[in-house]
């Protein structure tokens, strides 16, 4: 592949993308000069599949056919835009008319009245892109989008995954052919840590640190690794980076080879992401049969291939040392630091690891320059973070926003604030790892070090909102179950002491706990912050730590006033039925699954506390707001 063959490709393609990034006057402009009067960007993402978008798809495809219009219109099946709980999504281009929920019913109205007869269907766009006057907004110009800046996810939900030629497109391998051609090695880890890019996958070190140590360790082998393993509950960035985008990762792990010295890299993803791998494996094949991959790359003598390796869904892999010795072939298990990879990593040798946000900033830096990339975010954290925003929060979904940004912009306008009325009471980040930031806090910049001063951390990006019905003592021991079954059992700190800690949580929350046990693990915690083999055992207790600062009146109250005041609790909740309220309609007693209810019709009713298995269907179904919990 030659420059000149790279930017023909470009050239090709680049106005057919456009239309997608440019929309209304502009995007209708450069419609005229591709074959097809519209395009549609059909997500297929892993939430909009399990919305049913393969159905919506395979209709939209049998509705243009029905109407004869199958040569004018092209369907593209793209990656994640971000608003997960609006799938099934779909966006026709030049209008950028936004369909959410779509269904199979409701494609045949869009097809013969947008795509064919030119109307667009209103009343099934995304309602906040429709205004009192009829006219439609971009989504870019929505709530949602407003506030995000998008680098990592640049290309999710405008380009088709499977489609190199479309990444070329946009500028892709743009960076690589520039490093390779007009760089040296030196140049290029100088430019990565002139950014001031520091790794997304929760530690936050300088990631042109890291590649300069790699680069500086002796050694004929080195390996370039990334981290697809993404284990933390509700986390999907990365996921989707590779659903959406995969080209622009083996771009920049192909920038980290030449870096580095290395010639040969693997992906670490989970078998459990069956869309990621299958999208990976294609750019793979692709980015072989274009020259960006294999020997001699853009002539110039550097060579350099990947390979995709799978994990089992194992937490503890998404560790440095641990991901290196799964893809050796061994147990997943931690290694001791000293050495550290970049000096002795997969296989002894030298290895550069990064995850896959990390990878996704790369080629923009390249391309962009680093004093580009710097200008975004804050002085110590530079540029933006993504985040899989999900809990109580009414826009569920994908987000980017620039270093910085604070926690309430997040919330309250991007994410559209909390449903049903309910008050925001903290926002988990960090994972199992990371911590609670309450409501006092919500002003809080988020950036590597604000969210450590207030006992968080960035993490890989999982950010989960909670509302007031929300017990903080059940959300700590929620994910100290989930790090007993995740550790690896190597070293005594982790494995006894998360169980431990487990046991004095379970405690609590049945009424059993005593205010001794808040110094028990006050005194454990700090031990196994110290003596812990890798950060999995270090970080555990960091949920209870977080919520015992900040929320220590509820632990107070499991114990000495045996409730649990957000009614969560099973062991401390009692049900009552108040009798004034009572219109005796049965309802409850016919619902209760173990006859806990007795009375007779039109007379208030009585809940038996020592029959009542506290499963709530009595409440869920009166419609006299008649019962209660104590």
């Amino acid at each position: 592949m030659t420059l000149e063959e790279l930017n023909k490709i470009k050239k090709e393609h680049e106005e057919l993308v456009m239309v997608r990034k440019v929309v209304k006057e502009k995007g209708e402009e450069l419609a005229k000069h591709t074959q097809y009067r519209k395009q549609v960007l059909v997500c297929g993402g892993t939430g909009c599949t399990s919305s049913g978008s393969k159905k919506v798809l395979a209709a939209l495809e049998n509705a243009l056919k029905e109407n004869g219009i199958e040569e004018e219109i092209l369907v593209v099946r793209t990656g994640c835009f971000g608003l997960c709980s609006l799938g099934p999504i779909m966006i026709v281009y030049p209008e950028g008319a936004f369909y959410a929920q779509a269904t199979p019913e409701g494609v045949q109205r869009i097809v013969k009245e947008h795509l064919k007869e030119g109307n667009v269907v209103k009343e099934l766009l995304y309602k906040e892109t429709v205004h009192e006057d009829g006219s439609i907004t971009p989504l870019s110009e929505t709530n949602f989008y407003k506030k995000q800046m998008r680098i990592a996810l640049r290309n999710c939900g405008v380009i088709d995954p499977e489609n190199i030629e479309e990444y070329i497109a946009v500028d892709g391998y743009q960076a690589l052919y520039k490093a390779l051609t007009s760089m040296t090695p030196d140049d290029v880890i100088k430019e990565v840590l002139d950014s001031g890019l520091r790794g997304r996958g929760g530690g936050g070190f300088p990631t042109g640190r890291k590649w300069m140590f790699a680069k500086a360790s002796p050694g004929d082998i080195k390996y370039v690794c990334c981290n697809a393993d993404e284990g933390d509950p509700g986390a999907f960035m990365d996921r989707s980076i590779l659903e959406g985008d995969p080209q622009c990762v083996i771009e920049a792990m192909a920038l980290a080879g030449y870096a580095i010295g290395a010639h040969h890299g693997f992906v670490y993803v989970r078998a459990e992401y069956p869309i990621a791998v299958e999208r990976l494996r294609i750019a793979i094949e692709q980015a072989k049969e274009y020259g960006f991959l294999g020997k001699n790359i853009f002539g110039t003598g550097f060579d350099f291939d990947l390979e995709i390796r799978l994990g089992a869904g194992a937490f503890v892999c998404g560790e440095e040392t641990a991901l290196m010795t799964s893809i050796e072939g061994n147990r997943g298990e931690p290694r001791p630091r000293p050495p550290f990879p970049a000096v002795k990593g997969l296989f002894e040798k030298p290895t550069v690891l990064n995850n896959v946000e990390t990878y996704a900033n790369i080629a923009q830096i390249i391309y962009k320059g680093s004093e580009w990339y710097s200008s975004i975010g804050t002085e110590t954290s530079r540029g933006t973070k993504v985040f899989a925003l999900g809990g109580k929060i009414t826009n569920v979904g994908l987000v980017e926003i620039p270093m910085g940004t604070t926690l309430r912009e997040i919330i309250e306008e991007i994410g559209g604030g909390i449903p049903n009325g309910k008050k925001f009471k903290a926002a988990q980040t960090g994972g199992p790892s990371g911590g609670c930031i309450p409501a006092e806090h919500i002003d809080t910049p988020i950036d590597y070090d604000s969210l450590l001063a207030i006992g968080s951390m960035m993490g890989s990006g999982g950010m989960i909102i909670l509302d007031e019905d929300t017990c903080m003592v059940d959300i700590a021991k929620f994910y100290l179950e989930f790090t007993v079954d995740e550790s690896c059992g190597k070293c005594t700190p982790c494995r006894v002491g998360t169980r431990k800690l487990l046991n004095y949580l379970d405690k609590i929350t049945k009424g059993k706990g005593t205010m001794e046990d808040l110094d028990n693990i006050d005194e454990l915690a700090k031990h196994m912050q110290k003596s812990s083999l890798c950060a999995l055992g270090q970080t555990a207790p960091n949920p209870i730590l977080s919520t015992l600062h900040f929320f220590k009146d509820e632990y107070i109250a499991h114990i000495q006033d045996k409730t649990c005041p957000a009614g969560v609790c099973k062991s401390l909740i009692r049900y009552e039925i108040i009798p004034d309220k009572c219109k005796g309609c049965t309802l409850c007693a016919r619902n209760c699954p173990v006859k806990a209810i007795s009375g007779t019709v039109k007379q208030p009713h009585v809940i038996d506390a020592d029959k009542c298995i506290k499963c709530g269907l009595c409440m869920s179904n009166c419609k006299f707001g008649a019962i209660i919990t104590k």
